[in-house]
């Protein structure tokens, strides 16, 4: 980190001490040697990676999260964490003035504050409002991290640092509550993940979208692409036109099916193991695809020792993509209203057919997300988050994935990529051997994740 940011670190504590440097000129004047204040970039990720950590387990068991509600969540966290701290960044700026009616409070210039524990009170605040239904065990783990860092934070600055900092945060977390309440479709959307959408009101032609078993009778989330959007606009949201409904064997439809069915009756386990390494779609057993990027994240700052600053622009930047890749596809989904795999190959290719995913909680077997299929959710989140991530750490960034590490239901075996790029693209095509995608669905989902992360990384982040 350098000698200077080093010293920085160990200032305020040597301050406290009671330390003083000096110097004499020619003249024997005395003269104090001015430091700068200590930055962002002098603290180490700590506080966000276990804040991070926190949210992917209460996410796991969050029903009705997945899949629009929690990149929702992380967006307005990661962006709470970065306007609150952009104060003490040396390279960035807010962006808060983008976005109507956001009001957020400012961080004085000339006073001292204690970044870590800024953020630690912030995201206490947002998680106990977003999480809200969580159990009381789970609901305890926030107020238990909350409590230790506050703790241990209270050792490294002075009193009325701290008690500044903690009114900071707090005031910061407060300001981006309100703001989300005023997002009428998104803010309390986990709460009926169907809002009264008949989906035989729309299926009215071969091909739309109709239940599968098991499951429920009605697609989820319907109205999320008109959730609120960071970095995109209307235009933005719909991608290319899928293949033409055909029933013919000679069509491109009917070969990207029989591709599906090639890739799951009698397939070699490789292939079920990348659909299930990446699958993430079952509430109690994982995190969900959006957050899953946020636990690739964490990996990242550990493996780099990442420094808070960058951690808080990256826990910010893949946010806010994933919630607009989210809210994107969404739209592209409903707005096409592609049926799935599964119904499509059991009217037309062999009615005894099913896909690979299988719940191990519960005795379901066979299981198709309950929503329409093009583009596909995880491959869009996948490739907006994925480049949320390159735009800071590299393009050609390596990393061994061990976010499943030690499953016991599947091989939990980590796996090496040599790029974010190749992370998202096998999480893409992952979804076919599942049995529960077109590659079509894939193939344009990452590309519209692509295009929409590229938009939250052109924002104006840098001075």
């Amino acid at each position: 980190m350098g000698i200077l940011n080093s010293f920085k670190k160990i200032f305020p504590i040597l301050l406290l001490m009671g330390i003083v440097f000096s110097a004499c000129d020619n003249d024997d004047d005395d003269k104090i040697l001015e430091l700068d204040k200590v930055t962002v970039a002098d603290y180490d990720h700590e506080v966000a990676s276990a804040w991070n950590n926190v949210f992917l387990e209460l996410e796991r068991y969050a029903a009705g999260y997945r899949p629009g509600p929690a990149p929702r969540a992380l967006a307005y966290i990661g962006l709470a964490s970065y306007e609150a701290c952009v104060t003490g960044m040396e390279d960035h700026k807010s962006v808060a003035s983008l976005y109507p009616g956001l009001k957020l409070p400012v961080a004085d210039a000339s006073a001292e504050y204690h970044w870590p524990t800024v953020v630690n009170t912030l995201r206490a605040n947002l998680m106990r409002r977003f999480f809200r239904s969580a159990s009381p065990a789970l609901y305890e783990k926030i107020n238990t991290l909350e409590t230790n860092l506050g703790s241990k934070y209270r050792t490294q600055s002075t009193e009325d640092v701290i008690k500044r900092s903690v009114a900071h945060g707090q005031a910061v977390a407060d300001a981006m509550w309100e703001w989300s309440a005023t997002d009428a479709v998104g803010h309390d959307a986990y709460l009926d993940p169907f809002k009264g959408y008949n989906w035989a009101d729309y299926s009215n032609k071969p091909g739309h979208w109709r239940p599968t078993v098991p499951g429920p009778t009605q697609p989820m989330f319907p109205f999320w692409g008109r959730a609120r959007t960071f970095a995109i606009g209307e235009s933005d949201k719909l991608c290319p036109p899928p293949l033409a409904y055909s029933e013919s064997t000679s069509s491109p439809f009917f070969n990207q099916a029989m591709e599906v069915v090639a890739q799951t009756v009698n397939a070699p386990y490789e292939n079920i193991w990348i659909a299930e390494y990446w699958s993430d779609d079952l509430v109690n057993l994982t995190f969900s695809p959006g957050p899953r990027w946020t636990a690739i994240a964490n990996q990242v700052y550990e493996n780099e020792d990442t420094d808070l600053e960058t951690a808080l622009l990256c826990d910010a930047k893949v946010g806010m993509a994933l919630n607009d890749a989210a809210v994107a596809c969404w739209h592209s989904k409903y707005y096409y209203n592609v049926e799935r795999p599964e119904s499509y190959i059991k009217r037309i290719i062999d009615p005894n057919w099913e896909p690979v995913l299988d719940n191990p909680l519960n005795t379901d077997k066979g299981f198709s997300p309950p929503f329409p299929a093009y583009p596909s959710g995880h491959s869009t989140m996948g490739a907006a988050g994925a480049e949320a991530l390159a735009s800071i750490f590299g393009y050609d960034y390596a990393m061994t994935d061990r976010c499943h590490e030690n499953r016991q239901d599947f091989e939990g075996r980590p796996r090496s990529f040599g790029s974010f790029q190749e992370m998202a693209e096998e999480n893409a095509w992952s979804r076919v051997p599942l049995g529960v995608h077109f590659r079509m669905d894939s193939e344009q989902g990452v590309n519209l994740g692509y295009r929409v992360a590229r938009k939250v990384n052109r924002l104006p982040w840098d001075k």
